[in-house]
């Protein structure tokens, strides 16, 4: 899919993968709404692209899980640079590990990591099959394929966005709508060290499990494999081409893949101890 001319919004865009995503966007000549719940970051993300490619940036502030909010987006970009045809879910949060996470902070993960994507593509989708040409881009995780030690939340609201642009790229692919889903491991971002910052035995455990199963990559290196999935049209965006092989074994023993997992897990727990 060309990039170049396109109107694109980014989700989780005052930092980390969003922010490279942008960036590397507006390189390839696309115009951008740089869209976070820190409205600062948002700002300062969309100044700095601004500054170097005038006219082609602008921040908005909001929480994305919220429908008016997404409308807001979709408005503020037809209105800078014309009708949205690229939006990049990004944003995302971990919620506290184990069972811990109360009724509320359920629902504030499932809000962020799934259904911010659901009213996303219920307002932009249906227009984008219409007239045959549109690209969403949903920032899952390898823990929506292999299952995050230590985080429910994050491992279930994961599986679900996978699980979502799967089913959008069935239902939508054949009418020229394009689909992609990021699932990296470790990402150098804040949201890495959340485990660690919890305080506990098992959200110290879950970000020893992504920094030990592979290279911690830079946003930048994700967000360049990410524009180059979109220009070829791929839907599994793997920064860490070894995911794929866990996913493999993990298809084809799942049993035998859990009990590993188990063993894992005690392995980082008692490593800590």
């Amino acid at each position: 899919m060309k990039i170049q001319g396109r109107t694109a919004v980014v989700t989780g865009g005052g930092g980390g993968i969003g922010s490279a995503v942008a960036r590397g966007l507006v390189h390839r000549g696309a115009r951008v709404v740089v869209a976070d719940l820190d409205d600062a970051a948002a700002e300062r993300v969309a100044a700095e692209i601004d500054s170097a490619h005038p006219g082609t940036a602008v921040a908005e502030g909001g929480d994305v899980a919220r429908t008016e909010v997404i409308e807001r987006l979709i408005a503020r970009a037809a209105a800078e640079f014309g009708p949205v045809d690229m939006y990049f879910a990004n944003a995302g949060i971990a919620g506290a590990p184990g069972l811990d996470l109360s009724e509320d902070q359920w629902d504030q993960v499932l809000d962020v990591n799934l259904r911010a994507h659901i009213r996303a593509a219920r307002l932009l989708v249906p227009g984008w099959a219409e007239r045959g040409d549109g690209c969403f881009v949903s920032t899952a995780s390898a823990a929506g394929l292999l299952t995050q030690i230590g985080s429910a939340g994050y491992s279930v609201s994961k599986h679900a966005a996978v699980g979502f642009a799967e089913w959008l790229a069935v239902t939508y692919g054949g009418s020229g709508v394009h689909v992609s889903c990021l699932c990296p491991m470790g990402v150098e971002t804040a949201l890495l060290r959340e485990g660690e910052r919890s305080g506990g035995r098992l959200g110290a455990a879950a970000t020893r499990a992504v920094t030990s199963a592979g290279e911690v990559l830079t946003p930048a290196t994700v967000a360049a494999g990410v524009l180059a999935a979109v220009e070829e049209e791929r839907f599994l965006i793997l920064p860490h081409p070894e995911v794929l092989d866990m996913y493999r074994r993990k298809g084809s023993d799942y049993d035998r893949w859990l009990r590993g997992m188990q063993r894992y897990q005690e392995s980082l727990l008692d490593g800590e101890s």
